[in-house]
Parts: structure tokens; sequence; C-alpha cells
């Protein structure tokens, strides 16, 4: 399989959410299953069939962060200068409406744009991968097409 790019941020919250969910979700779940199952009838208990739906979606991620782990491939990004690549931490600003932007490119598990973190699979970081400060960039978008110039790059 295919090694998923990730930075130590974010394989480091991945962890913790996995530990999250086998050491206190799981087990809080698990209680609250069988305190449904003493109150009776089964069919009609809609305790009981909350809480086995909330274990499917549990164990459900538990399998997928197990697997993303198993998969991750954690990226220094201090390590590089230059050009934008993978983890760097990009200001642009929209040659339209003069707004900055600032995002970090990162893996598509722990992309967030709320946080500025940019799924590196994305179309604005497709076109960014390659240009250098002072370059203009050219983002197709489902909004149109944008236009950014870079002007700063930091790997951090």
């Amino acid at each position: 399989m295919e090694k998923l790019p990730m930075t130590r941020a974010g394989y480091t919250a991945l962890e913790a959410e996995l530990k999250q969910l086998k050491s206190v979700e799981r087990p809080a779940i698990i209680e609250a299953i069988a305190t449904a199952r003493e109150l009776g009838d089964l069919k009609e208990n809609a305790e009981y069939h909350s809480a086995r739906e909330k274990q499917g979606f549990i164990e459900g991620r538990v399998k997928e962060l197990e697997a993303v782990i198993g998969l991750a491939e954690v990226i220094n990004p201090t390590a590089f200068s230059g050009a934008i690549k993978f983890g760097a931490t990009v200001t642009l600003v929209d040659e339209d409406t003069d707004e900055e932007k600032t995002w970090q490119i990162v893996g598509e598990h722990e992309a967030n744009v709320e946080k500025g973190l940019l799924n590196i699979k994305s179309p604005i970081a497709r076109s960014l991968i390659g240009k250098d400060e002072g370059d203009s960039v050219e983002v197709r978008t489902p909004g149109g097409v944008k236009s950014y110039e870079v002007l700063s790059i930091t790997y951090k």
C-alpha cells in the first residue's frame, strides 16, 4: 500500500485520538451497553440501540486510525527549504481582494482548512507545489479561477 505523508503534529494528533477512543470512549460505551441491557427488552430499548450505534462508530474509527497510522510516513518539514513542498507554511495574497491567507500543506488525514492545514491533494496545494516567493499562482477552484501571489514560504 501507498505510504501516507504526514507531519509529526498530525501523526501525534491521530495517535492521541486513537488512545482516547481505546482507553476512554470504548470502555464508556461498553458500560453504557451493559447498563442499557439491564433495562430489559432490547427490541424497544432506545438507550441500547443508541449505545450500539455509537459503539459501531467508535470501532470503525479505531480501525480507520490504526490503518492510517500504520501507513503513515512522518515527514519533518524543518529539513526543507526553498520552493513550496510538503510541510511548507505558505502566506499568499489574493491578487483580486488583497486578502492574505496562510496555510501549511499537510497530509489528507490531518487537513483542516479552518485551522490553516491544507490537504496536499487539494487544488490550491497542487497548484502551489514547486512555486517560490514572488510567484503568481492561478488556482482552479469550484468557485472559479483565483489568482494568488506567494508572499512567504517557511518550514517549521
